[in-house]
């Protein structure tokens, strides 16, 4: 099969991300002498620098890992929560049937950088000095700025420069666009990580107490300070009105990011294990769940039938996820029961010829009251909008996410989405370069549900590191930036990799699509019933026959669905590595 680039093969270690400066700079970290958990780290900041339209170092991060050393395979959550004064009766006071998307309101605790220092201080063997490097080196001197970048920018000029001056000042440089392809800096950023690593190196020439330090700087030192100062100006959002933020210092000092067990899921020869119900880790195993029943092998992997079965099983899935999943820590998630055969036997036999139009979550013994709140509140507060393009406006103000999959020649292996604190989610803090992390917008501001507002719980979020073992053994690790579509394109990728024999590469090259036909996770949580997003790269026959079946049709051009990167290592210890040719950026690198 044809692919855009070749499937990467080697021995010694393989890195792919979705912007090339971060695999490289992964890859650098491994030729030094690093494992995985050093590269995937040193990536993961660099992505802070080169994609600031789709992560910032206020943002979050779940990473799903294999450690070669213990033989565990576990999850990191870096998912911050909300602050103390998050509570529901503060929001509704302030006259909000939902959270904005942005601004201060929806800000939650910055997750990612105690995550990113707990996998490398109990997994890692670098020092702070290189993994902050190459983040360093890119906002100070300058890094290619990409065409969508300075498109996003120009969409936001305006409120920028009226609203968000302190975000003006480092996008919009001398009062004007930069220019895509041309050395962009961010000269706070690199001054702010210069702080935090001179302030660790003082602490202590040992390793782990540096990086104890650098804990302190963000979480109970100077950027703690910074971000409880800037939370209390006032500063529009999409609700039209100027809010306060309630996140302070406090909010920072009491918390860690932490280890749990990952979920899994048995699927053939094949073990799934993700995060858990906090994520919609569970989307794609409950998906895998219903698919048990189908010869997805004898369907072809861009067929109408294909897409339609699985786009089906998905629709049935998410639905679920908005009655059931939340922080665990909150509410009990009955992932037992939405995983078990006779549930998902129940549920399979709601996939027909035709496609479906109703949001359609099961019913479970117990959780009666809870189904139909749920139901009630997106009745009333989830519209239904039309299947139509984004205006530019509002595609520029939408944030996304990154991801970087790694495997050294130990077979250490990591799969983190790294995500939030997008410039255009809340305004830059002058002294640090970056803004905050606006995932709260995923709360309801209706009572007894899973996903209510309450302080301390962590939102339910889209991100969702994948990693699969082969018969026991660790296998591939794989993600997508994509909000809601994330699973989506996971399952794609998978199911053609497991069913049809493809390659990664092979894969990631094949057809992409995806359906809004639940509730978006992100304001103002509108919906489209029936909803198939599909590139024109599929046949004009299958675009026909699957409207033909009752999808409403949205054409998408060739090569923009899905950013998908995937790594693998086989028995004998060959690596696989394979990213998306979508958006032009994504790469992998290994040798």
């Amino acid at each position: 099969m044809f692919t855009t680039r070749p499937e990467i093969l080697g021995s010694f270690g393989v890195v792919t991300s979705t912007h090339w400066l971060a695999s490289a700079a992964g890859m650098g970290l491994l030729e030094r002498g690093g494992n995985a958990f050093d590269a995937a780290v040193a990536a993961g900041f660099v992505l802070q620098v080169v994609e600031p339209h789709l992560v910032g170092p206020a943002g979050e991060v779940p990473v799903i890992f294999h450690s070669a050393r213990t033989g565990r395979t576990e999850v990191l959550c870096g998912q911050g929560p909300t602050p103390a004064a998050a509570t529901l009766e503060h929001y509704r006071g302030l006259g909000l049937d939902l959270i904005p998307g942005n601004g201060l309101l929806p800000a939650v605790i910055p997750g990612a950088f105690d995550a990113w220092m707990l996998l490398l201080r109990d997994h890692g063997s670098m020092r702070l000095r290189d993994v902050l490097e190459p983040a360093i080196f890119y906002a100070e001197s300058g890094h290619a700025l990409m065409p969508r970048i300075s498109n996003t920018i120009k969409g936001l000029q305006d409120f920028f420069t009226q609203h968000w001056p302190s975000t003006a000042e480092v996008y919009l440089p001398g009062g004007q666009v930069p220019q895509a392809g041309k050395l962009f800096r961010n000269p706070a950023l690199a001054r702010t990580w210069r702080r935090v690593l001179e302030t660790a190196e003082a602490a202590s020439a040992d390793r782990d107490r540096q990086i104890e330090a650098a804990r302190d700087a963000f979480y109970r030192g100077f950027i703690a300070e910074a971000i409880d100062r800037f939370a209390q100006t006032e500063v529009m959002d999409e609700s039209g009105r100027a809010h306060r933020g309630v996140l302070r210092a406090s909010d920072l000092a009491g918390w860690s990011a932490s280890y749990e067990p990952a979920l899994t899921y048995d699927y053939g020869d094949y073990t799934v294990a993700k995060a858990g119900g906090w994520s919609q880790g569970p989307v794609f195993l409950q998906t895998l769940a219903l698919l048990k029943g189908f010869d997805l092998a004898s369907m072809g992997p861009d067929s109408a039938e294909f897409i339609h079965t699985l786009t089906e099983a998905m629709k049935l899935a998410f639905a679920d996820r908005e009655v059931y999943y939340g922080d665990p820590a909150f509410c009990e998630v009955p992932l037992q029961i939405l995983l078990s055969d006779d549930y998902n036997a129940a549920r399979r036999e709601l996939i027909g010829e035709r496609a479906s139009h109703e949001l359609r979550p099961g019913r479970i013994p117990g959780f009666e009251g809870q189904w139909e709140r749920v139901m009630d509140t997106l009745a009333r507060l989830s519209k239904v909008t039309p299947v139509a393009p984004a205006t530019p406006v509002a595609a520029a103000k939408r944030g996304d996410t990154t991801h970087v999959d790694v495997i050294d020649r130990w077979g250490n292996m990591v799969s983190a989405t790294p995500s939030g604190g997008w410039f255009q989610s809340s305004p830059v803090i002058p002294e640090l370069g970056f803004g905050l992390n606006t995932r709260a917008q995923m709360f309801w501001l209706e009572p007894d549900l899973p996903g209510t507002l309450a302080p301390g719980k962590r939102p339910r979020t889209t991100l969702t590191p994948s990693l699969a073992l082969h018969r026991g053994r660790p296998y591939m690790v794989f993600g997508t930036p994509g909000g809601d579509q994330q699973e989506q394109w996971q399952l794609q990728l998978f199911l053609r990799h497991v069913h049809h024999g493809l390659n990664l590469q092979e894969a990631i090259d094949m057809p992409m699509s995806h359906t809004q036909h639940f509730p978006t996770s992100f304001y103002p949580r509108d919906r489209k019933p029936g909803h198939l997003a599909i590139e024109s790269s599929f046949s004009p026959e299958v675009i026909e026959a699957l409207r033909e079946r009752g999808h409403v049709i949205d054409p998408q051009p060739a090569w923009s669905v899905g950013r998908l990167t995937a790594a693998a290592r086989d028995e004998d210890g060959l690596l696989h590595g394979a990213a998306t040719p979508r958006l032009m950026q994504a790469y992998a690198i290994g040798r």
